[in-house]
């Protein structure tokens, strides 16, 4: 039986579900959300970005700068890449 969360959560099966796949909260928490709005079109497909694994450490750690990943300066490239990921 899916747990009720919440206002916060507009759509609790999708928010369970991604959370049992290993996504963290607050992504699960996006994607539920955008999901119950129509004015969003969330895909699994994603973006056109070019894979992390494609990137340079600079441009990743310019990433994890964007969205405020903690200890980010003694992260190696894949170490990057997983909080990236993670996030």
């Amino acid at each position: 039986m899916t747990k009720d969360h919440g206002n916060q959560i507009k759509n609790d099966d999708t928010y369970e579900e991604l959370r049992d796949q290993g996504y963290s909260k607050e992504k699960s928490a996006r994607i539920a959300n955008a999901q119950n709005n129509s004015n969003q079109q969330p895909s699994r497909k994603g973006g056109k970005s070019s894979k992390y694994e494609e990137r340079s450490k600079d441009e990743l750690y310019q990433r994890a700068k964007e969205v405020g990943i903690e200890g980010r300066s003694s992260m190696n490239k894949d170490e990057l890449i997983d909080a990236l990921r993670n996030h």
